[in-house]
């Protein structure tokens, strides 16, 4: 059976050594979180995840969810029980609004405890996440009626969220949505349409289900200009704000699938069911994006989540079983076998995935204290270049981590050799609920193209610049530091690449849009890994300040080490990488449609 443990240490490391905690402490509820609170919250966390939530998930796994003739459906075993204690301890609500029974704390702490969740049990940690981004979605554009109806419930997650997008006949393209709402005269419309894919969409977890659904009004233009959100709660709420009439929503099934099994992945039925515009006629997506965007970190994290998870049973299997003989020799002659970590190519697979791990824990550390900084920073200008670094870094984080999170948990299983595909050791469930990531929330080709077409010339490129800049900066600060040049050379050829590649795309992207499109994911994956690679100059540099103050511990020496093999073994991948990109978009466009 696989086990985790949530890296809290690592974490803290990042805040207080790395991204500087002590700066945000003039920010609002940021005072009632000094590091040492910060540390014993996300120990709790910790402990709750691995104690209560992860035991729980090969459960999930094996049982899946359950609909019944009536259209109900029912959770795994303990699932039910596991959520009451999540709500009653106060993790849905984390850093909800005060004024909504949340507890007020920064929003970042949620990201990150998120990460523990999501490693211990995917599937039951998506319904409590997809609930904090409908509220996040009604707290920005629903109005004051609707929050104060709605609200209090779901910031303590008594009641769930959900989003409801994708139909049979549209995913990515929502203009084609035909979901279609009638004014009712009373300021509520009647909802009748199909919606499928709904995560969390009907379960017994919670008492009411609010769902955020897009559809179009009678009479609004076609294309994605129609399109309006609205809420529909699964029970009309009593004058006493309980759960009253069941309204017109059923679960026609639920779908059969490749992994989270324990999340109930549904296709809603509407049928003249009562709900409220949310915003304005016609703006549903900006609406929606709001959720959406909140969505595309909370999977970037499911990415890191399953590499990390995936890592540490990797590694312990490694260091337990005994296969072949090291090439210098026998490491343990009166063994009848050396430990795989005698071997180069094991070690390989579990540095590159630690490599990874570390890294994008940082980087998510950063998003996250980002986010903070765009609502709250002192000035206008340190809140505009949080806003655009939020904008640029999204599709990356969201396609980077879920591309490499899968990849990294495939390379877990091939560790344990015939092990890694049997279903009781695990790894082989990891790689099914990775899968997905690369999927929902948009898919990550669309991530890609998102990045490219719209973030990269955004105000004219200023946030691709400023992050440039910001590396470019630190580099320059760093050239004479004598102890930190051995870790520099990998950074300063992949953000050369990366300033060719970008200079690429904008003489050749917009000539043929084509070219924009086929260098797209290598562009991508180009910038994460020299972000990647940013994240560990940054912690090198923390490092390195330990040490200089006396802190000789294994874990910073471990640190150096993944550091240079970051360096010396992955971030070359990006002249491969800008290799690809610049051939440009001739033979992908070549082949004629019949000759497929």
């Amino acid at each position: 059976m696989p086990t985790y443990k949530a890296p809290v240490s690592d974490t803290v490391f990042l805040l207080n050594d790395v991204f500087d905690y002590k700066k945000y402490a003039n920010y609002p509820g940021f005072s009632e979180a000094p590091i040492d609170v910060v540390e014993a919250i996300l120990t709790e966390g910790a402990r709750f995840v691995e104690e209560v939530v992860q035991p729980l998930n090969r459960v999930g796994d094996l049982e899946g969810c359950k609909r019944h003739d009536d259209g109900a459906v029912s959770t795994p075993k303990g699932f039910k029980a596991a959520y009451k204690a999540l709500v009653e301890g106060g993790w849905v609500g984390l850093a909800g609004d005060p004024a909504f029974g949340g507890q007020g704390l920064p929003p970042f702490l949620a990201v990150l405890f998120s990460e523990y969740e999501c490693s211990a049990n995917l599937a039951f940690a998506m319904y409590p996440g997809l609930t904090n981004g409908a509220v996040a979605a009604l707290t920005v554009h629903g109005s004051d009626e609707l929050k104060s109806r709605f609200l209090p419930k779901m910031t303590t997650g008594e009641w769930t969220g959900t989003m409801n997008l994708t139909e049979p006949q549209c995913g990515t393209d929502l203009g084609l949505i035909k979901t279609r709402a009638v004014p009712r005269g009373d300021g509520s419309y009647a909802i009748t349409g199909q919606k499928i894919f709904i995560s969390a969409g009907e379960h017994d977890l919670a008492e009411n289900i609010v769902h955020l659904v897009l559809a179009r009004i009678e009479g609004a233009p076609a294309g994605v200009k129609g399109i309006s959100l609205f809420l529909i709660p699964k029970y009309l709420p009593d004058a006493e704000g309980k759960p009253g009439e069941r309204n017109g929503v059923v679960c026609g099934s639920i779908e059969h699938k490749m992994g989270i099994h324990g999340n109930s992945t549904a296709v809603l039925n509407y049928d003249g069911a009562k709900g409220w515009l949310v915003g304005e006629e016609h703006r549903g997506l900006p609406a929606m994006f709001v959720m959406m965007n909140g969505a595309r970190l909370g999977v970037a994290v499911q990415g890191l989540s399953l590499s990390e998870v995936a890592y540490q049973n990797a590694a312990a299997y490694a260091k337990d079983r005994r296969q072949g003989r090291s090439l210098k020799g026998a490491a343990e002659p009166d063994k009848p076998a050396d430990i795989l970590l005698v071997h180069p190519d094991v070690r390989r697979m579990l540095l590159e995935i630690r490599a990874f791990n570390e890294a994008a824990r940082a980087f998510l550390v950063w998003i996250a204290l980002t986010q903070d900084e765009a609502r709250h920073a002192p000035d206008t200008k340190a809140r505009q270049a949080a806003e655009d670094r939020l904008g640029l870094m999204t599709p990356v984080l969201k396609g980077v981590f879920t591309d490499l999170g899968f990849g990294n948990a495939v390379m877990a299983q091939q560790v344990l050799g015939g092990h890694g595909y049997i279903a009781e050791w695990g790894m082989e469930q990891f790689v099914r609920d990775a899968r997905i990531a690369m999927i929902y929330e948009g898919a990550n080709g669309i991530q890609a193209l998102d990045l490219v077409g719209r973030k990269l010339p955004k105000d004219g490129g200023r946030a691709i610049m400023a992050f440039l800049g910001e590396i470019s900066q630190l580099l320059g600060q760093s050239k004479d530091d004598a102890a930190l040049a051995p870790y520099l050379g990998g950074l300063q050829n992949a953000l050369g690449h990366l300033q060719q590649a970008t200079v690429w795309l904008s003489r050749n992207g917009v000539a043929d849009p084509d070219n924009a499109g086929a260098a797209s994911t290598d562009y991508m994956h180009l910038f994460g890994l020299t972000a990647l690679g940013y994240m560990w100059t940054r912690i090198v540099k923390a490092v390195l300040a330990r040490q200089a103050r006396g802190d000789s511990s294994p874990a910073l020496d471990a640190k150096l080490t993944l550091a240079r093999f970051f360096s010396e073994r992955m971030l070359p991948e990006t002249g491969a990488r800008l290799a690809r990109l610049s051939a440009g978009a001739a033979t992908l466009m070549t082949l004629p449609a019949e000759a497929f």
